[in-house]
């Protein structure tokens, strides 16, 4: 392994001794890597070395230019090069002086392997683009588009030229669905005017006494008087009918453009290959999304970014849905219930890799592929690990998307330099970037506070939807509440928000906290791919580690609270198992020997489906985390002596459930004399009863 670190131009107090000693290798600090220094990079580029890690993002580009033009050097699938900025993320704050343990932190996670890989999602867009909106901003926009696009324009009024250069569609749009490669558009044809038709001669336009027909060659019907000299200059072309039934009309395209205020869909991630471009746009926006546009055509493919599991979904069982929190939270509706079948379905096409879904999944039934929850737990410990290693304390690990939030820490690092009233990312603040800031949740952010973090930021931009904040927002105050009832003092979690440089202030204060109570000595476990084993096992070294736990058991919120026990009543329960049956995660169970209702609390995930199964009513959650050992253990929620059956004295069935079952069938017809006696027996003396009694009517009869 090879580390190249520079302090670019001496403008960061690096300490490259300290370093040395933290990652375990000979470090040598660099002042112009980039410019005179080049060939010491060129050096390690051509090395034998498997990893390259340059301590430089600022010029990325040029060492991959420099690297590409060396000979001898690798190519980037032989060998990455791996780069990270200390610069921004600390290296220019005005603590920079105590900067070095989360230089080495950052280092240390940058060597780790890239994820494992994972299935793909295909796209296939073969250059057919539909314009929707006024003719004349639709027919300006197609010029501008066509060398790349096979443009249709869906007409919305507005003047039209001439010349018509693109095949022209008119109607009401009644449906729009579907992805890159695949939308399918329906609309209605219900004009007398069919553009297929239309020459654009304007003798329609002049014939018109009402002035109803417009240059968009479509006829405001509000305002026809039924005159038809319309119809009678166009008899050449025949395109005016007002006899014409309308017809609906259907095709699929490649892309969507949309021009019109509101956007066809009302998700907050819109699909890929849907681009909305409202007037109210300003000129750069407008350009920055026509110009995505343009990189459509092709084949494309993304991560599969989740995993589905159907045994461990507490979404439904027997036609009842209990938890819905992967649906709710989606914000580009790839998320639906198919109750049918006991589950959810995602479609891929639609996923974003946002990864609220699989933070909110109670049960890890829904998992976060790439990278997984294991590869973030081995990088969030070797953050942590390398961090205290190198003498570092109270870290706050600070977690933020690779877009607008890597962006943002930038920005802050910059700030630094330039305005006295901002000091930068503080030395004991390490961002980590994620995919997205949604994909992690509960049972890593404890994990964190096992490996020895003190603190747990979440930087949301204007990238999160709105039900993203509130999902966070839930999980943290569960992950608090745990850590308060354990008797950690202090902030353990927080949300920042910041948008853009005008609230680096706001964000540099916010970060300027006092570190709150971690563990005495950090947990060494492995994150898995199962969700609950992962929590189980940071929930085990907070408990082992917990200052002075306030009681037996910790209270947590209704919302997002995976964990919890069930309150029953008694006296309602017949033991009819339906809960049993119902319950996805195992937590409740029967005794074969015995008419009990047993209960595992570790198992709960608290679904609901139990309580909305039950036919009594029987069943309440109940939030907690239990601090008991018999939290693991199954533990009877009740139970009743059985009924013995009244001819050959055999227990089956419960006495509650017999009696109860013979008081709502006192008053039946059907269940009289003989009959309601044959409810009191066993299924065998039932069948032998029966048949008895028809003998005894046969020899009767003779």
């Amino acid at each position: 392994m090879t580390t190249l670190v520079c302090n670019c131009n001496r403008t960061m107090p690096l300490d490259g001794a300290a370093l040395a000693r933290a990652l375990g290798e000979p470090i040598e600090v660099y002042t112009a890597l980039c410019r005179r220094e080049a060939p010491a990079f060129q050096r390690a580029a051509r090395a034998p070395e498997s990893t390259l890690t340059v301590a430089c993002t600022q010029e990325r580009r040029l060492f991959l230019e420099l690297a590409e033009a060396t000979e001898g050097v690798p190519s980037p699938e032989e060998r990455p090069i791996r780069f990270v900025n200390i610069r921004e993320t600390g290296g220019w704050s005005r603590d920079a002086a105590q900067v070095t343990p989360k230089i080495a932190a950052l280092l240390a996670a940058a060597r780790l392997p890239e994820p494992d890989p994972v299935p793909t999602v295909r796209y296939h867009s073969q250059g057919r683009l539909l314009i929707i909106g006024p003719l004349d901003a639709t027919e300006a926009l197609a010029d501008r588009l066509g060398d790349v696009w096979d443009v249709t324009l869906l007409a919305l009024g507005g003047a039209g030229r001439q010349t018509r250069g693109h095949p022209v569609l008119a109607g009401r749009l009644t449906g729009l669905t579907g992805w890159l490669g695949a939308f399918d558009v329906q609309w209605q044809e219900d004009n007398p005017i069919a553009l297929d038709l239309c020459t654009r001669c304007n003798a329609c336009i002049t014939a018109c006494p009402e002035g109803a027909i417009g240059l968009d060659y479509q006829v405001d019907l509000s305002r026809c008087r039924a005159h038809r000299d319309c119809v009678r200059v166009c008899e050449a072309p025949g395109a005016i009918d007002f006899q014409r039934e309308p017809l609906a009309q259907r095709a699929t395209f490649d892309a969507v453009l949309d021009l019109r205020p509101t956007p066809a869909f009302t998700q907050h991630a819109l699909p890929q290959g849907y681009v909305h471009l409202p007037p109210t746009l300003d000129a750069e926006q407008r350009l920055q999304r026509l110009w995505g546009l343009r990189d459509l055509v092709g084949e494309f493919e993304k991560p599969k970014f989740f995993r589905y599991e159907q045994r461990l979904c507490a979404h439904g069982r027997n036609e009842q849905v209990g938890c819905r929190a992967c649906i709710d939270v989606c914000s580009a509706s790839a998320v639906r219930s198919d109750v049918e079948h006991n589950r959810i379905v995602v479609e891929p096409h639609l996923c974003v890799g946002c990864g609220a879904c699989t933070t909110v999944c109670p049960s890890g039934a829904l998992g976060y592929a790439y990278p997984d929850a294991a590869y973030q737990g081995r990088a969030i410990r070797t953050l942590l690990s390398a961090y205290r290693a190198a003498g570092g304390r109270d870290a706050a690990l600070l977690l933020h998307s690779q877009g607008a939030g890597q962006r943002l820490i930038e920005d802050w690092g910059r700030a630094a330099r330039l305005d006295a009233a901002v000091q930068g990312p503080p030395a004991r603040v390490i961002p980590w970037a994620l995919w997205h800031t949604a994909s992690v949740g509960l049972e890593l952010w404890l994990s964190a506070i096992a490996y020895g973090a003190s603190q747990v930021w979440v930087l949301l931009t204007d990238e999160e939807a709105p039900q993203y904040r509130t999902a966070l927002q839930e999980q943290m105050a569960v992950a608090e509440a745990i850590l308060q009832g354990l008797g950690y003092a202090g902030e353990h979690f927080r949300l920042l928000s910041a948008r853009d440089a005008r609230d680096l202030a706001a964000l540099d204060a916010a970060a300027r906290v006092p570190p709150a109570q971690g563990v005495a000595t950090p947990a060494t476990f492995a994150t898995q791919r199962d969700k609950r084993a992962t929590l189980e096992l940071a929930l085990d070294h907070l408990i082992a580690q917990a200052p002075a736990p306030v009681g037996a058991e910790i209270a947590l919120p209704a919302a997002g609270a995976p964990l919890g026990t069930l309150q029953i009543d008694t006296a309602a329960c017949t033991l009819c198992m339906a809960c049993v049956g119902a319950c996805p995660a195992g937590a409740l169970q029967d005794n074969p020997t015995a008419p009990q209702l047993r209960f595992i609390e570790k198992n709960c995930v608290q679904c609901g489906l139990c309580v909305k199964t039950c036919p009594e009513h029987a069943l309440q959650r109940q939030p907690r985390l239990w601090l008991d050992p018999q939290r693991r253990e199954a533990r009877v929620l009740h139970e009743q002596p059985p009924f013995h059956c009244i001819r050959c004295g055999k227990p089956f069935g419960t006495l509650k459930g017999v009696e109860t079952m013979l008081a709502r069938l006192s008053a039946h017809p059907m269940f009289q004399g003989a009959a309601v006696e044959r409810l009191k027996m066993c299924g065998d003396c039932r069948v032998i009863d029966i048949h008895t009694s028809r003998d005894e009517v046969r020899i009767t009869d003779l």
